[in-house]
């Protein structure tokens, strides 16, 4: 049982550093305008040598990133000129919000299955049951489901950045593609759901060897 929850912990801590440095990251997808190198994240879009807010539009008044001045600069050639604001570099504020949001919930989530792994490695007598009536609730299946928690979580918010990203922004740029930070972001789900599976075969294990037991 021990080792299981050790493989267990083991993929949590990566699978959460995953998880953070796919959401603080600027490089969840890369292409090119006019032939200068441009990537974006949850929070900024870069082009060139330079970053910006998601919120910070393309044309917006006050941003100083009108599109004369990005194609005076380069950026742009003067086939963007004639586009909507919508259709540049800016995407659906509820777009971002979400994909930002279940990012956050699943690194909370594979946080929380963490401190619970070390309490049922520790044998703290913490999530022992919910009460004598219910089902008992172990610790290392009270960790298992907290992974397995931030693995669907991880998993809406690469759906949703996905569908998003091919069906509205790959078709305004034509050579794109998807970047390290959008990576991560999967192999984090991988190892997220990989320690669910650890723990709950920890939790079969104890289950096992409590029902074995003589009373």
């Amino acid at each position: 049982m021990y080792s299981f929850m050790g493989g267990g912990l083991f993929c949590a801590w990566v699978g959460t550093v995953l998880l953070v440095v796919a959401t603080a990251t600027d490089h969840w997808m890369q292409y090119r305008l006019s032939g200068t190198f441009a990537h974006q994240g949850l929070w900024r879009y870069c082009l060139g040598s330079k970053c910006y807010l998601q919120t910070e539009s393309i044309g917006e008044p006050g941003s100083g990133l009108g599109l004369r001045a990005l194609m005076a600069r380069g950026h742009l050639d003067s086939r963007w000129g004639s586009l909507p604001l919508k259709m540049t570099v800016g995407a659906p504020a509820a777009y971002w919000n979400a994909t930002r949001a279940f990012m956050i919930l699943s690194a909370l989530c594979a946080s929380s299955g963490i401190i619970m792994g070390i309490l049922a490695f520790a044998q703290q007598p913490t999530f022992t049951r919910l009460s004598p009536p219910s089902p008992r609730l172990s610790r290392p299946f009270s960790a298992g489901i907290m992974f397995f928690a931030s693995t669907l979580f991880v998993l809406l918010a690469l759906d949703i950045y996905t569908g998003v990203t091919v069906s509205f922004l790959g078709r305004r740029f034509g050579d794109w593609r998807f970047s390290w930070s959008y990576i991560l972001g999967w192999v984090a789900l991988l190892m997220t759901f990989f320690a669910g599976i650890f723990y709950m075969c920890a939790y079969r294990m104890h289950e096992c060897r409590r029902l074995s037991t003589p009373r």
